[in-house]
């Protein structure tokens, strides 16, 4: 089945593909990982304008290269999973040192680079190199799981070696870049997670999920585990300069972006703002909470808000006070970013 698989994706593609998207028709290394780092776990729709946007700021590996992450941030607040920023910053930095601006051809050197794994080197590959490299992303997984009835959450080891071998087998010789986009196609518009398109499937005559009626099972959903809660406690200092913020550190949640200050656990708002800040409040007051769902657990942040009056003591160059007009440009995470909009309501 190999070869009518991968023909059926190829003539599907030619005729019914999405067209007109900002990085298609290009075999441009730069612009063909940009846009596939930006699209792990990010929809198209919102994608679109962050890459427009990069592209103008950053038009060349180069530029981005020569760039500090400082510049970088900025254009991805909003897009989430920041480690997909700081990495595309790092992987430009070691193509330009390594290869001399130029992405290698060799996939398995393409995924020894920062933030790159074997699917998106592939991808890379197939996309500007031509190469006979099989694509394994969500959606192919989606895909292969309903058309050849593989059992198991495709997350696990098992499945997805047993996922590798097939993409391997399925691989064609010769349009490896149609094929390639075919299958990212048909599993974001056809083959979707929740009301797949079926009756429009150029392999609906084949896929055994369709044929048995369990489309709606296949692939098998990852096994449910509690998601751990925490809870922060975020310091919304307003003073006549501004609300103060600092840059958090380069590694763990929203590294490198600006942020409330934290407070920590037990610490009493009032001196704790006062020793670490230089400021002094008369009055805490606690605004509406938000939560916020993460990858691996679900964070409350609770702000105190203050208005306050700041000492003469010298500020910490990762620290700021920013006007509302200058933290709507700043590089901020999104329930950050809502917490200060609360604020301003208030």
């Amino acid at each position: 089945m190999a070869s009518d698989f991968a023909g059926r994706l190829i003539a599907w593609q030619k005729t019914a593909g999405r067209k007109g998207l900002p990085w298609q028709d290009t075999t441009d290394p730069y612009r063909v990982w940009l846009s596939e780092i930006m699209l792990q776990q990010t929809q198209v729709a919102t994608v679109i304008p962050y890459y427009q946007r990069f592209l103008a700021r950053f038009p060349t590996l180069a530029d981005l290269a020569a760039a500090p992450v400082e510049e970088v941030m900025p254009l991805w607040s909003g897009l989430g999973y920041y480690a997909r920023a700081r990495n595309l910053h790092k992987c430009a930095q070691a193509v330009a040192a390594r290869y001399g601006g130029e992405f290698p051809r060799d996939a398995k050197l393409i995924a020894e680079l920062p933030g790159i794994g074997r699917s998106t080197a592939n991808a890379i590959a197939s996309f500007c190199f031509g190469a006979q490299t099989p694509i394994l992303d969500g959606n192919v997984k989606r895909v292969f799981a309903r058309c050849f009835g593989i059992e198991g959450f495709p997350g696990t080891l098992k499945i997805e070696r047993e996922m590798w071998t097939l993409a391997e087998q399925l691989m064609p010789a010769d349009d490896t870049g149609i094929y390639t986009q075919a299958q990212m196609d048909l599993g974001a518009t056809i083959c979707t997670r929740g009301k797949p398109l079926c009756a429009r499937c150029p392999l609906n005559d084949v896929c055994i999920a369709y044929r048995d009626g369990r489309v709606g099972e296949l692939p098998a959903p990852r096994p449910k585990k509690a998601i751990p809660e925490r809870e922060s406690i975020f310091l919304v200092m307003q003073s006549e300069q501004g609300v103060l913020l600092e840059q958090r550190p380069p590694s763990g949640i929203w590294g490198g972006l600006l942020c409330l200050p934290e407070l920590p656990e037990g610490a009493d708002a009032a001196h704790y703002a006062k020793q670490h800040y230089g400021v002094q409040a008369e009055q805490w007051r606690e605004l509406p909470s938000l939560r916020h769902t993460f990858t691996h657990f679900r964070l409350t942040l609770r702000p105190l808000y203050a208005s306050v009056k700041t000492l003469p003591v010298a500020m910490e160059d990762r620290r700021r006070w920013l006007s509302a007009e200058a933290y709507a440009a700043a590089a901020l995470p999104t329930p950050i970013r809502a917490l200060l909009e609360r604020a301003r309501g208030e």
